[in-house]
């Protein structure tokens, strides 16, 4: 079977390589040159995936990577993996779907004849897996296929939807172990769909519509945003009446049914919990629905980065230091541990508030060795990591722990340090001067 993959980033990558390695032959697709050139020389520029996976499959001639989009004429199905953002109205932004539909719209031609009876049975599958509001397959991205091609979706080709549930950085997460919701847009394309994912993913999960797919997707990330959202809360409280909520965390987990834990931090980061919730919230609208559950979710969670910057203040003030003309190191810069993923990092937001406030910042990210520019941080762009010594370190005035890389020393943090707000308790058991750390 021959497919093509569009979009070669953190969810496209390790797909392509997963129906390589089950003996699909994969046509990895993406508008970067750079990705491309890269791939096709065995080099990877994602941190969990290593290079030798790619080689493997290139020298097995089962992927191979291009920016040509007329290629896909050649292929049985497309699974589109382009980002979804929001705009700068904090709007969903399908502009990268609606691009890719229109650019492979001219070549889904072909296939129907295959069949005796010329039925659909031969057609192209094209499949989105990118995280949207319920309806865009169906209405937004089928209209733009159909228009660019003169076929009929459910007739003429297969249409469908499956959500991606990539947890980079969790070395108990396979593509192959992780059960694939699958929605068509017919039951004959829901059949297609299952059939092609059935190849490579272990178990598949078939529901009614392209819409119950995307909407399982979007419920599955509002439900972490708002319980973030809860504990970001209870943080703030319990920290007012003195009460250590990772304290709590910990007794309350113990609690064998009924209860799952969720941790606090600077705020959200990541593609999807930032902006997966206000794709529905938006389309609630028009139906005239209200979503203040999750609006409110979003409120707390976007809160968080200035509670934390006066967890600074006050820290730098118990030294009689003004925030001010002081340096002050972000440790982390990635959104989550241990990944080079730093997209909406809440740590972008900590060091442009700690900025505005006259302070000098830098940051340190054994994963991040520089900030590649970017739409919403283009100030920062060519910021290097600084150098990880005593000499380097001992230098801030104070070092924001904002996320916790396994393979950072936290005792070397806490012996070079003076001052340390530690917003992921990452400090907990390390041996640390009194009044050194605060926790945020």
């Amino acid at each position: 079977m021959n497919i093509a993959i569009i979009g070669l980033g953190y969810v496209g990558l390790p797909l392509s390589l997963q129906f390589a390695r089950s003996g699909v032959n994969v046509l990895g697709l993406d508008i970067d040159s750079a990705k491309v050139e890269a791939l096709n020389a065995g080099r990877s520029y994602i941190k969990h995936i290593p290079s030798a996976a790619i080689t493997d499959q290139l020298q097995a001639q089962r992927f191979f990577a291009s920016t040509d989009f007329s290629r896909v004429a050649g292929v049985e199905a497309v699974i589109i993996c382009v980002p979804t953002p929001l705009n700068k109205n904090r709007e969903p932004d399908i502009s990268y779907i609606l691009d890719t539909g229109r650019a492979i719209a001219p070549h889904l031609k072909g296939r129907a004849g295959d069949s005796p009876n010329g039925s659909p049975v031969g057609s192209k599958l094209v499949v989105l897996e990118s995280t949207t509001y319920p309806g865009t397959t169906d209405e937004d991205l089928r209209a733009v296929l159909e228009s660019g091609s003169g076929l009929k979706a459910g007739t003429d080709f297969h249409l469908a939807f499956s959500p991606e549930r990539e947890d980079p950085g969790n070395p108990d997460s396979k593509v192959a172990a992780i059960p694939k919701v699958v929605g068509g847009y017919t039951p004959a394309c829901l059949a297609q769909a299952v059939a092609l994912y059935s190849r490579a993913i272990k178990t598949i999960v078939p529901v009614s519509s392209c819409r119950a797919a995307e909407a399982t997707k979007l419920f599955e990330n509002i439900f972490r945003s708002v319980n973030i959202a809860l504990v970001n809360e209870l943080k703030v409280v319990y920290s007012a009446m003195g009460i250590d909520v990772w304290e709590v965390i910990n007794a309350a987990k113990t609690k064998p049914f009924g209860f799952m834990p969720f941790y606090p931090g600077p705020g959200l980061g990541g593609h999807c919990i930032p902006i997966d919730p206000f794709y529905l919230t938006w389309k609630a609208r028009e139906y005239g629905q209200n979503t203040r559950f999750i609006e409110l979710a979003g409120q707390v969670n976007t809160a968080m980065p200035h509670y934390v910057v006066e967890r600074v203040i006050e820290a730098l003030n118990s030294q009689r230091k003004p925030v001010s003309g002081c340096k002050i190191l972000v440790l982390g810069l990635a959104y989550k541990p241990n990944v080079d993923d730093e997209r909406e990092s809440p740590s972008y937001e900590l060091m442009n508030l700690l900025t505005a406030r006259g302070a000098e910042v830098a940051y340190h990210d054994p994963y991040v060795p520089v900030i590649k520019p970017t739409r919403e941080h283009a100030h920062w762009a060519g910021t290097k990591s600084v150098t990880w010594n005593r000499e380097t370190i001992s230098a801030f005035d104070l070092v924001l722990l904002a996320t916790n890389h396994a393979c950072v020393n936290y005792q070397e943090l806490a012996d070079w340090s003076p001052c340390i707000v530690d917003t992921r308790n990452a400090l907990a058991l390390v041996a640390t001067k009194s009044g050194q750390v605060w926790k945020a």
